[in-house]
Parts: C-alpha cells; sequence; structure tokens
C-alpha cells in the first residue's frame, strides 16, 4: 500500500514540480507460501553500530642516560651517604616479629648445675684394683693371644716359639722374652696346659725379672736438701710427676720445694706455680722466659739450703734424645749443681712414657749415658696398651723403677710392687 501510495503521488506533479526522487525502497520481502509473513523493518535512518574510541597516543620512552663510571674517589663513603630507610611499618614489623616460642619452661633444656666435687673415694681393691685397670689394655692384648694359643694344648716347640712372638709383641722385649721362654722349657716342655696354667706362669716368671728392679727412691735428710733432677723427652709428664711427688713427700712430713727449670715451654714456668701453691711447696721460678736454666737451678740450691729444705725437685726442659746440643744442656745443670754440693744431683729421675713402647729403651740409654740415670718412672700405663715394655726396661738395664702411674690424680703414682704389676700385666686376680 505506501508503494502504491506513492506512485500515485509521483503521478500527479508535474515537471515543473518534480522533486528529486526519494531513496529507493527495497521492495518488502514476501514469504514463502505456508509460512507467516516476516516482520517490516522499522522506518527511519538505520542505526550504525557503536565505534570504539581510539587509545590515546603512548608516548615512547626516554631512552637511558650514558653509562658513566664511577671514580674510586666517588665510591668512597656512598653507603655512609645514602638516605636511611624508611621505618617499618606497624604491620610489616608484626610480619617481622618472630613467633613466640610458646614451649612451656619445663619443656625446655636447662644447663645442668654445678655439682659439688665430692671427696674422692678409694676404689675397691685399694692400689692393687687401679693398677689393674690401669694395665687393663696391656693385659687385654696379652690375654687374647695367650687365650688362642692354649686351649689344652701341648707346650712344643712350636707352642714355645709362637708364645716368644706374642711376648715380643707385647712389647717385653726380645732378651725377656727369650728368658720366659726358655724357663716354660726347662720346666713345662711337653706337657699340656691351658691357658690359666700359661697366665700365671707368665706372671711368675715375669716378677721375677722385675723383683730386683722395684725399689722406692730414697730421700737422705743428711743432704738437706736432697736434690732430685727429673728428666725426659718431651710430654712424658714431668711437671706432672714432680706435683705429685710434691704432694706425697708433704703428706709424710717433709718440706719441698720446686725449681722451674723447664724455662722454653710456654706456660710450664706457671703449670708448676699453680702446682706449687696446691701442695704447699715452694717454687723457684725465672725472673724472664728463657732465662738460663743452670743459673736458676744453683740459686735455688743455695736458697734451699739456707731454709733448710729437705727435698728440692728440679724439672727440666723437654729434650730430643737424639739431640746432642739439647742434652749438653742438661750436663751443664749437673755440673753447676756440683759447684754447691759435690754430691749434687743426688737422684736422676727419668721420665718415660708407656705409650712410646720400645722408643722408651732408646731413650734410656741415650740420657743413662748423658746424665748418669739413676731410676725410672713409668708414666700413662693407663692409656696404653705397651705396658709390657716396664719388663723389657728392667731386663735390659736393670735401673730401678722407683714409681709407676696410671692417673692423673696424685694416688695415682704410687711406687713400684713387682707381683702386683706382674699380676696385673697378665690379668689375674
Amino acid at each position: 500500500m505506501a508503494l502504491r501510495d506513492w506512485i500515485t503521488r509521483l503521478r500527479g506533479r508535474g515537471p515543473e514540480t518534480e522533486q528529486p526522487p526519494p531513496p529507493a525502497q527495497e521492495p518488502p520481502l514476501t514469504s514463502p507460501p505456508g509460512q507467516p509473513p516476516e516482520p517490516a523493518p522499522p522506518e527511519g535512518p538505520p542505526t550504525l553500530p557503536p565505534q570504539a574510541l581510539p587509545e590515546p597516543p603512548v608516548p615512547p620512552a626516554a631512552p637511558p642516560p650514558p653509562f658513566t663510571p664511577q671514580s674510586p674517589l666517588e665510591r668512597i663513603g656512598s653507603e655512609d651517604l645514602a638516605p636511611p630507610a624508611p621505618p617499618p611499618s606497624p604491620t610489616e614489623e608484626a610480619l617481622r616479629a618472630p613467633a613466640e616460642d610458646t614451649t612451656p619452661p619445663a619443656a625446655e633444656a636447662a644447663e645442668p648445675e654445678p655439682v659439688p666435687s665430692a671427696p674422692a673415694r678409694p676404689q675397691p681393691g685399694g692400689w692393687f684394683a687401679r693398677l689393674k685397670a690401669g694395665l687393663a689394655r696391656s693385659s687385654q692384648r696379652l690375654n687374647e693371644s695367650v687365650t688362642s694359643l692354649f686351649r689344652k694344648r701341648r707346650l712344643d716347640d712350636e707352642a714355645l716359639e709362637e708364645l716368644e712372638e706374642t711376648l715380643i709383641t707385647a712389647d717385653l722385649g726380645v732378651a725377656a722374652s727369650r728368658r720366659i721362654v726358655e724357663s716354660f722349657r726347662r720346666t713345662r716342655f711337653g706337657k699340656e696346659v691351658t691357658d690359666q696354667e700359661v697366665k700365671a706362669a707368665l706372671a711368675e716368671e715375669i716378677a721375677a725379672i722385675l723383683a730386683p728392679v722395684a725399689k722406692e727412691m730414697e730421700i737422705e735428710p743428711r743432704h738437706a736438701p736432697h736434690v732430685v733432677l727429673v728428666v725426659g723427652v718431651n710430654g712424658t709428664g714431668k711437671t706432672t710427676t714432680i706435683a705429685k711427688l710434691g704432694r706425697i713427700y708433704r703428706d709424710r712430713g717433709l718440706s719441698c720445694a720446686f725449681v722451674a727449670g723447664d724455662t722454653f715451654r710456654a706456660a710450664a714456668v706457671e703449670q708448676l706455680q699453680i702446682w706449687g701453691e696446691r701442695t704447699g711447696c715452694q717454687v723457684y721460678a725465672p725472673a724472664k722466659p728463657g732465662a738460663d736454666a743452670a743459673g736458676l737451678a744453683f740459686d735455688a740450691l743455695k736458697s734451699a739450703k739456707q731454709q733448710g729444705t729437705q727435698v728440692l725437685l728440679v724439672d727440666t726442659a723437654g729434650r730430643l734424645h737424639n739431640k746432642a746440643a739439647l742434652m749438653d744442656e742438661l750436663r751443664k745443670i749437673v755440673r753447676v749443681l756440683k759447684r754447691q754440693d759435690e754430691t749434687a744431683p743426688h737422684s736422676v729421675l727419668l721420665v718415660l712414657d708407656a705409650t712410646t713402647g720400645q722408643n722408651a729403651i732408646q731413650q734410656t740409654k741415650i740420657f743413662k749415658e748423658m746424665v748418669d740415670v739413676t731410676g725410672l718412672a713409668v708414666t700413662k700405663l693407663d692409656g696404653s696398651a705397651k705396658g709390657g715394655v716396664v719388663v723389657g726396661l728392667a731386663q735390659e738395664f736393670g735401673l730401678p723403677v722407683h714409681m709407676v702411674g696410671v692417673g692423673e690424680k696424685a694416688e695415682d703414682l704410687r711406687p713400684f710392687k713387682a707381683r702386683d704389676f706382674a699380676r696385673g700385666l697378665v690379668g689375674l686376680e
């Protein structure tokens, strides 16, 4: 209908009144037969879809400034001139704060309170029990070998040869081992023996070797003082042995003094001074480190004579037995002491470390030639499996073994007893 009316109006106008034709409209769409007609599009100008606004142009990034290396002078103090960091906010502080320990006080590991030292109690069995405990490592080594060799076995040449090897391995030395084996050959050859019988026989033979050298160091009051020169290599325990002897002589009622003649080892003088305070013994110390030990011994002997001191124990610097120049220093001390008293030193005690084993044989040989050693003290038997070296020393030199040490306490240094040592060495009660 709209199209028809438009054509009618167009025909009624003349050429004068002709106006530009309106825009042609598309004919209406007709629906196929059998389907409802589609609705006509609304009249009016078409609606355009919204267009996206163009994004503002992004200005190009400015180029980085050219790198200029900083001079060393400009770098100095640059960290100190940096502005301080702003203080953290309360929220940051709360986040940084470590979590509070919520462990109850009872669950915290508290430091142990110092336990007051109780008075030392003698071990059950007295000195022999301590001696046997100190010789445990040496006896275990010997016992294991003897037990493995003799289990109801005939004592023939092969068994005796194996026994000799066992004794040499236990540091009894070649001479002592041969002496023991020859005694077995004379008295028990061809007999069936058990390990216990062999141990008992060993203890008897070892005691027979040690008995002549088991002599206590005698202090002669007529000398006033009795001068004991204590010598040995580094680390044998000379200073500690002097301190223990001082305690022993003080307990006997004798006046005793120490001479700190080890002027070369660091803190040796201070160590002896501490022992002097503990034992109540006067200590003669050098005026400065590295002072002449011979001169110190001379002055100490002179002072001790004036004071009537009964025992004067002279400490010396540890010297290697293979260094002739150092050994000459010992002979110098002996010469200087004889200027005061021709009979001094009245005892020269060589302190040996049992852990050195057969090296103690060589040490004894050299020191005996240099300073005429009169007796031995064997220390650190509790930390060694080489206690048999005492038997080798007795067989080789025949020097008196005055004392043995099996611990750090003063009561752990005792006079040497041959039978107790022999039975302790083979593990017998």
